[in-house]
């Protein structure tokens, strides 16, 4: 069990179902951290900024497909 750097809350993140570069939060502090490597498992905390362009893409996506 991986435990959260920020608050050392226990991760129910299964290896197998997350792949590097995803996103995974903290359920006990909303923490978000990028998953850097799966084996060992290994996160990496994002910052906001990272957060809001990853929104911002997902966003754009959407608008794209109404057209």
């Amino acid at each position: 069990m991986v435990q959260c750097p920020e608050c050392e809350s226990d991760l129910d993140i299964e290896v197998d179902e997350v792949d590097e570069g995803d996103i995974v939060s903290c359920p006990e502090c909303g923490t978000d951290f990028e998953v850097i490597t799966t084996n060992p498992l290994e996160l990496k905390q994002v910052e906001e900024e990272e957060v809001d362009n990853e929104v911002d893409k997902e966003e754009e996506g959407e608008d794209g497909d109404d057209a």
